[in-house]
């Protein structure tokens, strides 16, 4: 969760005033600040390939972009987005994210103008590899995301989050012309058994996959008085969990052999058991920068977690928190019951009258 001051979490709580603010950039330079707002939201997802997505309205039909550096027109044109609360002192901003704009439309002679955008992941999945392309000379999994990155966006922020600040070295691996570079990005993040997005503020963050038995509560959403739940719905499923993961590697570019672990879900008293009632069910990954058994091991069992995490979806109606992120650890007090999730998805609306929708995965049970 972004840092918020505990003036702002407790006006989370109770009644209170919200502001909004977005401001269109091109080429770096602010263009127009404080467009006016109609409605709209910010969609974070942690299973999204581009992490944060805006869907933005505006009434102000000047605004409708007709010439290619008009301000919501769609050649990089970005827009800059935060959500706070005002204090007599002054309104504390929360950022949203930095969005490239996709596809404004509007009615010419009645409006409104609609229009979407993306945070940066977009950039680099559409800067194709025109050539093939190899990690060769990056020593480091972070020196090869940096490279890869850098190569679209020469000024991105990367940074390296994981908690024990790990940086193993990085296999030589090639990707084909035409092989999409945030594939690449991602597949090096996993190498390193991390995950790697776009935060808020516009920078790349490389950071562990979240635990709810050992990642901190960093919001409470209860129900009653003085609460901030709406509603919740509960769906189970076993769709999309696995007992074993089977991760392989085979690298022709760096003449290493095949090679290849499995980790399974071998807890006796775990419902997904491999082989027990819950039958056999592998997930496979393949990478060539997987280049030993060891690595391909460790990628399993990391990978492990999330594949037997229950695929216990749960959607909340809440008061909007605009500091939540994907990958926080929140605590769901409802039902009688107190449960861990992690934040999968959530939606942050840019008008006073909506509400946050949350997904959570997982649902431990706090001790």
């Amino acid at each position: 969760m972004q840092t918020t001051t505990p003036a702002f979490r407790a006006a989370l709580t109770s009644s209170h005033q919200m502001a909004v603010k977005v401001d269109a950039y091109y080429d770096g330079v602010l263009t127009r600040g404080n467009i006016p707002v109609a409605d709209g939201a910010v969609t974070l997802d942690r299973g999204s390939a581009v992490r944060r997505s805006l869907s933005l309205t505006v009434a102000d039909l000047s605004l409708l972009p007709w010439a290619a550096t008009d301000p919501l027109a769609v050649y990089g044109q970005e827009l800059v987005v935060s959500r706070g609360i005002p204090f007599p002192s002054g309104t504390e901003w929360i950022p949203l994210g930095t969005f490239r704009i996709d596809e404004p439309t509007a009615d010419v002679r009645h409006g409104p103008i609609t229009l979407t955008g993306k945070s940066a992941e977009s950039a680099i999945q559409d800067d194709r590899f025109m050539v093939p392309t190899s990690t060769r000379g990056y020593a480091t999994c972070v020196e090869a995301i940096t490279y890869l990155i850098r190569q679209t966006l020469p000024d991105a922020v990367i940074t390296n989050a994981t908690s024990d600040n790990r940086n193993p070295a990085c296999a030589v691996a090639v990707w084909d012309a035409q092989g999409n570079r945030w594939d690449a990005v991602t597949q090096v993040a996993r190498a390193m058994n991390a995950e790697i997005y776009c935060d808020a503020s516009n920078s790349f963050i490389i950071s562990d996959a979240p635990d709810p038995l050992t990642s901190p509560v960093a919001w409470d959403i209860a129900e009653g008085e003085g609460g901030t739940l709406m509603s919740a719905a509960r769906t189970m499923s076993r769709a999309s969990v696995y007992n074993a993961v089977v991760v392989s590697g085979e690298n022709a570019a760096g003449n290493n052999p095949p090679v290849s672990a499995v980790a399974y879900d071998d807890d006796p008293l775990s419902p997904t058991r491999w082989g027990g009632p819950f039958g056999r069910v592998p997930r496979f990954y393949s990478s060539a920068l997987m280049t030993t058994g060891g690595a391909c091991l460790s990628a399993a069992q990391s990978m492990l977690f999330d594949a037997t995490a229950p695929n216990i979806q749960t959607n909340v109606s809440a008061s909007p928190n605009p500091a939540l992120e994907p990958g926080d650890c929140v605590r769901l007090r409802y039902a009688g019951r107190r449960n861990l999730f992690i934040v999968q998805s959530l939606s942050i609306p840019l008008t006073a009258s909506g509400s946050s929708s949350l997904t959570l995965r997982g649902g431990k049970d706090e001790a």
